[in-house]
């Protein structure tokens, strides 16, 4: 196949495909496809948006599990696995961490990857590489930000600059092949991809290059995953977040969160009739960002842009998006100390309001640790009965299953 060069190079970054692993997270080798019995042309349209719905679907857990971790919400049900995540003390042999967050996040680059192995038309403004471009690059990226290690296709241990490498080389892919094509679609997708290569970049300690791109996102751009309410398939379809609020009543606003601000909107106990799934965990506050199972979910914004180019600026740039967003939301203007370190703090502090439950917290707190307010403080009770204290990690472990199928990953 005879793709553009950008693309053939990230094969040097992470992305070389090994023998694929077996055992519960087996995921099927792309290239063992039987090549005479798909027409890429044909297929590449709905296997592209098949890896875009997977990558979707892999965002609400992502966001959801990692609203426990971050201390954005509270683990309201009774499963121990998932009282782990709000223990920040994840076991690599946890179940539903390899149900639910680290098989659906491997599904979504495996699905997405495939179809960029397709010789397709036209290859240097064909969407359909776009848009898997795109998702696997947001992969990649949510690998980084969440997990302390990765590994894709039964392939190699990677690091976490390895994944971001990789996340900023498909978005390169996305963004040159998506401005060649110039169709609505395609624009959006790479305006997309620029966030996230932004994004990437400041996680990996670039934040010149991270400056640029957030920049180059148009005004008033957003970019949002839309959910379908079918009771057959809610777990794929729907948002997350309303699923497990309304049909399973597993997330309650954390305290931190329950405060008079239109960015964070909740209903206290008596005004909903709803009820935890877990008796112990106190007065059932429920979220109303997503109040449907149709609620859209931003994925990517002008407004997440010009977060990352203040952070990567100086003091006097932070201050002045604090001053906007502050005033945009009925808060009183700041009055806090203007040291470069607490104007951070206040800067991730709006921040997380603006994207309470929107996975962002998670990459935050691994690159500024000492400014991100309200994690679940290590040593600290449990706000439960019955459980250890909580614990000190800062990303979540490679899963069992992953390290003990990979045969490219030594055992510890």
């Amino acid at each position: 196949m005879q793709l553009p060069n950008f693309h053939r190079a990230i094969g040097a970054v992470a992305l070389a495909v090994t023998a694929s692993c077996s055992g519960f997270l087996e995921v099927d080798n792309p290239n063992v496809l039987d090549e005479s019995t798909i027409d890429p042309v044909e297929s590449a349209t709905p296997l592209s948006f098949a890896g875009q719905q997977s990558f979707q679907s892999a965002t609400g857990w992502l966001n959801m599990y990692g609203a426990w971790f971050t201390g954005e919400a509270l683990v309201s049900e009774t499963f121990p696995t998932r009282n782990e995540f709000g223990r920040r003390d994840v076991a690599a042999a946890n179940t539903s961490f390899r149900d639910d967050v680290w098989f659906p996040l491997s599904q979504a680059a495996a699905s997405n990857h495939l179809v960029l192995e397709l010789e397709l038309p036209e290859p240097e403004t064909n969407i359909a590489y776009v848009r898997t471009a795109t998702w696997l690059g947001y992969s990649f990226l949510r690998m980084a930000e969440n997990f302390c290690e990765g590994a894709v296709y039964g392939g190699p241990l990677l690091a976490t600059q390895d994944m971001l490498d990789s996340a900023i080389a498909n978005f390169t892919t996305a963004i040159t092949i998506g401005t060649a094509n110039a169709s609505p679609d395609a624009a959006d997708l790479a305006n997309v991809a620029l966030v996230g290569r932004a994004r990437a970049y400041l996680q990996s300690g670039q934040p010149v290059l991270a400056l640029a791109d957030a920049q180059a996102v148009p005004a008033g751009f957003e970019y949002s995953f839309q959910f379908a309410d079918d009771p057959e398939n809610r777990t794929r379809l729907s948002n997350r977040m309303w699923q497990f609020t309304f049909d399973r009543g597993s997330i309650s606003v954390a305290p931190a969160y329950q405060v008079d601000d239109p960015r964070v909107p909740y209903l206290a106990p008596e005004e909903h009739d709803l009820d935890a799934q877990d008796a112990n965990a106190g007065p059932f506050f429920i979220q109303q960002k997503f109040p449907s199972y149709t609620a859209p979910m931003r994925v990517a914004s002008k407004l997440e842009a010009d977060y990352i180019a203040a952070e990567a600026q100086t003091a006097v740039e932070q201050l002045a998006l604090i001053a906007a967003r502050r005033a945009a939301n009925g808060q009183p203007v700041y009055a806090g100390a203007t040291d470069a370190a607490s104007v951070l703090t206040e800067l991730m502090r709006q921040k997380h309001l603006d994207f309470w439950l929107e996975g962002q917290r998670f990459g935050d707190f691994r690159r500024n640790p000492a400014n991100v307010e309200n994690m679940p403080e290590p040593g600290t009770p449990y706000f439960k009965p019955g459980f250890p204290p909580i614990g000190s990690q800062t990303c979540y472990p490679l899963p069992t299953e992953e390290r003990d199928n990979n045969p490219n990953i030594p055992d510890l």
